[in-house]
């Protein structure tokens, strides 16, 4: 039996989320319907199969940090990063993995997992891999469609075609893929009972998908081939050449390989798959009330049904209303019906041609030392809480608009000002002038909490003229 080696694709943003999911902190590093965020449960699940191989991960750079974070509270430290220069889509994405792969095993079996699926019986999905493994290894590139439980007009669907004679009558030819049907065509599906979700998940050699890249997209091949041959290593991190990445035509492995291979393959599925796409199907999933409500945080509901009610920082209530969506975050709210679920690209456009940052990042932004949150802003001044991780330090830094006055709340700091260190304990504090080259860094065992005043004619995060950093960013 070939090795597999799972691939988890973590690209996106998860923007239908919002405002819970932003670009700097998306859906498949969030906990929705566990401890874990998504990214977590999809690492562990893979990993509960049998000889399994450390995973791969690819991501854009601005998540690495998180993204390794979250590996090592999991004890997946062994996991292989690629940063993916720019976004390709899926295809191009798993190419560069491919060919990482076949570099040292070219017999090596993929298993090729969105980040943010939500899937509820690991034993059906370790089954439903190993069949699909079988298909793989006689060169088949296998998918795995969702025996649908309703008329769902919101994913793709697989005709299923014949048996293969793989692994006892568990794969089937894909006969046709399927675009989002409307109403009257997936209730027919249903009722025909040969149509499949399309889930988004493979299993193929990794060999076998570059050849039918190469057959069917000969560009894409070649430009994540010399991406690849040119890739670098940045702090445990494979770098792809960008130049050679931003030669590839950006497509899905749907449209650019499956839609035109020969050899696709697919395993019908029943393991409690959703891909949690909207706020509707994440209250689909959800632990209900006896009026059908999903709530999770500090809320009143009362005379409510059929509701998605999540506050994260406040108290809300909620009263008299149906099938609504309510989201609180520290510095939005969405209120929105149900069925409008898909509607939230709308606001994201709207943010977006007002200049707003609502849909970018959270009032907490993290950073590979830790993070940092707003508290208070006005003219000319700004006020921020600050952690930073023990061991961990800022950038050798410069504003050239902003002085500082750092408070010490809780662990020891060590503070570089024009080459002058000195040490600051509890509720202890230091001033940093406008134009002062400095650094700021926890030598202690616990975290280091700190509040820092700004002051100063332009407050923006871009007025940072970085000396040294640790962490490679410029």
């Amino acid at each position: 039996m070939a090795r597999i080696y799972p691939l988890i694709l973590s690209g996106g943003s998860g923007t239908r989320l919002w405002p819970l999911s932003r670009a700097a902190f998306p859906k498949q590093l969030l906990s929705l319907v566990s401890s874990v965020s998504m990214l977590q449960a999809t690492v562990l699940r893979a990993a509960a199969l049998p000889d399994v191989q450390p995973c791969t991960i690819v991501c854009n750079e601005a998540h690495r940090f998180l993204i390794k974070e979250q590996l090592a509270e999991i004890g997946q430290q062994s996991a292989s990063l690629i940063l993916e220069p720019a976004a390709r889509n899926t295809a191009p994405a798993i190419a560069l993995a491919a060919f990482s792969l076949v570099a040292s095993d070219p017999d090596a079996l993929m298993l090729v997992l969105p980040a943010d699926h939500v899937i509820d019986d690991v034993d059906a999905f370790v089954e439903a891999v190993m069949a699909a493994s079988q298909a793989a290894l006689s060169g088949y590139l296998t998918t795995f469609g969702i025996r649908p439980g309703s008329a769902e007009t919101g994913y793709g669907y697989i005709k299923q075609g014949g048996l293969l004679p793989q692994d006892g009558g568990k794969v089937h030819a894909v006969a046709e893929f399927v675009e989002k049907p409307d109403r009257i065509k997936a209730e027919q599906y249903l009722a025909e009972g040969n149509y499949l979700w399309n889930s988004g998940m493979f299993v193929f050699s990794a060999a076998s998908y570059l050849n039918e890249l190469a057959r069917h997209c000969p560009a894409m091949h070649a430009s994540a081939k010399l991406a690849m041959e040119q890739a670098s290593d940045d702090l445990g991190f494979i770098r792809p050449d960008t130049e050679a990445f931003l030669g590839s035509p950006s497509d899905s492995i749907d449209y650019a390989v499956m839609q035109q291979t020969d050899r696709a393959a697919v395993v019908p599925a029943s393991f409690g798959w959703n891909d949690v796409g909207s706020w509707s199907s994440l209250w689909d999933i959800a632990r209900k009330d006896g009026q059908g409500n999903a709530i999770q945080g500090d809320a009143y509901v009362a005379d409510t049904r059929n509701s998605y009610v999540r506050a994260d920082s406040r108290l809300v209530a909620v009263i008299g209303v149906d099938d609504l969506v309510v989201v609180e975050t520290a510095d939005a709210v969405l209120v929105m019906h149900r069925s409008k679920a898909q509607d939230i690209k709308g606001a994201i456009q709207y943010f977006e041609a007002q200049g707003r940052k609502e849909h970018l990042e959270h009032c907490r932004v993290y950073r590979p030392w830790g993070w940092y949150e707003g508290i208070d802003a006005g003219e000319r001044f700004q006020v921020k809480r600050i952690m930073v991780k023990p061991g961990e330090k800022l950038s050798l830094q410069m504003h050239h608009h902003r002085a500082e006055h750092w408070v010490v709340v809780t662990g020891t700091a060590k503070v570089t000002v024009d080459g002058k260190e000195i040490l600051l304990g509890e509720n202890q504090s230091t001033y940093i002038p406008l134009g002062h080259t400095h650094r700021l860094e926890n030598p202690g065992k616990i975290p280091l909490h700190l509040i820092e005043v700004q002051s100063g004619s332009y407050l923006g995060e871009d007025d940072i003229v970085r000396f040294f950093d640790n962490y490679g960013r410029g």
